[in-house]
C-alpha cells in the first residue's frame, strides 16, 4: 500500500544535495532548475497566504506552487483548461489513437540532440500520416490530428515516442465532402511504419550533414560520417514499431483519454510505493509480459536520475496540431468540417475573468473554496507572505 502523502519532491528533497554532488559535471541547466523547482514547490521557499473558514475560524496555510510542467503536482490545472479548449474541436466520428516509436539506437541519438531529434520525430510522424490518409489508395483525405510526445516508459527509463489522436476521416481534395474511415480502421501500420522509418532516417542523415547533431561518450565516434553510417545501418532495415490502439468509442472517451496522457511527467506520486533505506519502490506495467503490475525498487540516485532523463528542452512544445487541426486556420476548417458532417457548432463558453479558486473549480469540479473542517463555512484569504518567510500570525490549525 502507498504510504500517505509520498510524493516524488520527498525523495528529491532528501536525496537531491547529496545527487548534485555526485553527478554535478553530467548535470544540465535545465534538470538543476527541475530539481530545485520540485522541492521548492508548495514550500515556504516560494511563498504562500493563510487562509481562515468564516464560520468555524480554521486556519490553513496555502503554500505557492512551482508551476514547472515537469513537477508531478502542478499539472492538474492547466491540463483541466487544455481539455475544455479541446471539448469544442471534437467532431462527431470515430477517433483513432496511433503511436509511433523509435528503435533503440535512434533514442539513444535523442537524448543527446533532444531539440534536433524530437523535432524530426514530429515532422516525420506528421509527413507520414499526411502522406498515407492523402493518398487515394487509402483514404484520400486531408486529415488533422494531435501529437503528444512521451519520452518515457514504465520503467522510467528513456524511450521517446508519439501518441496521435486522430478523427476518423478527412476533408477531400475538392473541399467539398467529408470521407470517412472505414469503421474501426485508420490506415496500415506497416504502410506507416515503412514510410516513418525513410523520412525519420533521411532527416536525421540531414541533420548530421548540417552539423546540428552532436555525440558524447559511448557515441563519440559517431562524429565520423562513416561510422555514423554504419550506426544506422541496422536501424535502416529494422522494423520500427507503429500501431494503432482500438477506435474510441466517442469524443468523451477522446477526452478521458488526452486527460490521461496530456500534460503527464514521467512518473506521478501515486505509482510511488516506499522510499526507505536509501531506494524508491514504485508500481509499473510490463507491457511485454501481458501488462502484468509490478513492482520495481531503484537506488534513491538511480530513480532521479531516470526522472531527470525526460526532461525536455526550455520551451520545446510536447503537445502538436497538425492538419485541420492546426492552430493557424483550425476554427475556419473545423468550421468546414462541421458543414460536411452536418454537425452543430459547439457551445463555446467565454472567457471571463474569474478569481483563480473559481476557475479551479470550474474546470476540476474541486473546490478550494470550502472549508475542509466544518464542511459549510468559506475560506477566506487573512494574510500573504514572500518567499523565504512565514505567516506572522499564530500557526494555522490543525485539519
Amino acid at each position: 500500500m502507498r504510504p500517505v502523502g509520498l510524493e516524488v519532491a520527498d525523495i528529491f528533497r532528501q536525496v537531491g544535495p547529496s545527487y548534485r554532488e555526485d553527478h554535478d559535471a553530467a548535470l544540465s541547466r535545465g534538470q538543476r532548475r527541475v530539481m530545485s523547482a520540485i522541492e521548492q514547490c508548495r514550500t515556504t521557499a516560494l511563498g504562500g497566504h493563510v487562509e481562515q473558514c468564516d464560520s468555524c475560524g480554521h486556519q490553513r496555510i496555502a503554500f505557492n506552487s512551482c508551476r514547472n510542467r515537469h513537477c508531478p503536482k502542478c499539472q492538474s490545472l492547466v491540463r483541466a483548461q487544455w481539455l475544455e479548449d479541446r471539448q469544442s474541436e471534437l467532431l462527431p466520428v470515430e477517433y483513432f489513437h496511433v503511436v509511433f516509436t523509435v528503435p533503440q539506437e535512434i533514442a539513444a541519438i535523442a537524448y543527446q540532440n533532444k531539440t534536433v531529434v524530437y523535432d524530426i520525430l514530429f515532422r516525420a510522424t506528421a509527413e507520414t500520416l499526411r502522406t498515407i490518409a492523402g493518398d487515394a489508395k487509402h483514404l484520400g483525405a486531408e486529415i488533422g490530428f494531435i501529437a503528444i510526445l512521451h519520452t518515457w516508459g514504465q520503467n522510467l527509463l528513456h524511450h521517446p515516442h508519439l501518441h496521435c489522436v486522430v478523427p476518423g476521416g478527412g476533408i477531400a481534395p475538392n473541399g467539398e465532402r467529408w470521407i470517412s474511415c472505414r469503421p474501426g480502421f485508420f490506415l496500415p501500420v506497416r504502410v506507416l511504419s515503412r514510410l516513418f522509418r525513410r523520412l525519420f532516417i533521411a532527416q536525421l542523415q540531414l541533420a548530421f550533414d548540417h552539423g546540428e547533431l552532436q555525440f558524447f561518450n559511448s557515441l563519440e565516434a559517431l562524429r565520423n560520417r562513416v561510422d555514423f553510417a554504419k550506426y544506422l545501418a541496422p536501424a535502416s532495415r529494422a522494423e520500427w514499431v507503429v500501431y494503432a490502439k482500438p477506435p474510441f468509442g466517442g469524443p468523451k472517451q477522446v477526452l478521458e483519454y488526452l486527460g490521461r496522457y496530456t500534460h503527464r511527467v514521467a512518473i506521478s506520486n501515486n505509482r510511488l510505493r516506499e522510499f526507505s533505506d536509501g531506494a524508491v519502490t514504485f508500481a509499473w506495467k510490463d507491457y511485454r509480459h501481458e501488462s502484468r503490475n509490478k513492482t520495481m525498487r531503484l537506488d534513491a540516485h538511480e530513480f532521479i536520475r531516470r526522472f531527470l532523463l525526460h526532461v525536455l528542452p526550455s520551451g520545446f512544445q510536447r503537445i502538436r496540431h497538425y492538419g485541420l487541426l492546426a492552430n493557424r486556420y483550425r476554427e475556419v476548417r473545423l468550421n468546414h468540417c462541421r458543414d460536411l458532417l452536418a454537425a452543430p457548432a459547439p457551445v463555446v463558453v467565454p472567457l471571463d475573468a474569474q478569481d483563480y479558486r473559481d476557475r479551479y473549480q470550474r474546470l476540476t469540479g474541486v473546490s478550494l473554496r470550502d472549508c475542509p473542517h466544518c464542511g459549510h463555512g468559506q475560506m477566506v484569504r487573512i494574510e500573504t507572505f514572500l518567499p523565504g518567510t512565514l505567516p506572522r500570525g499564530p500557526p494555522p490549525t490543525a485539519p
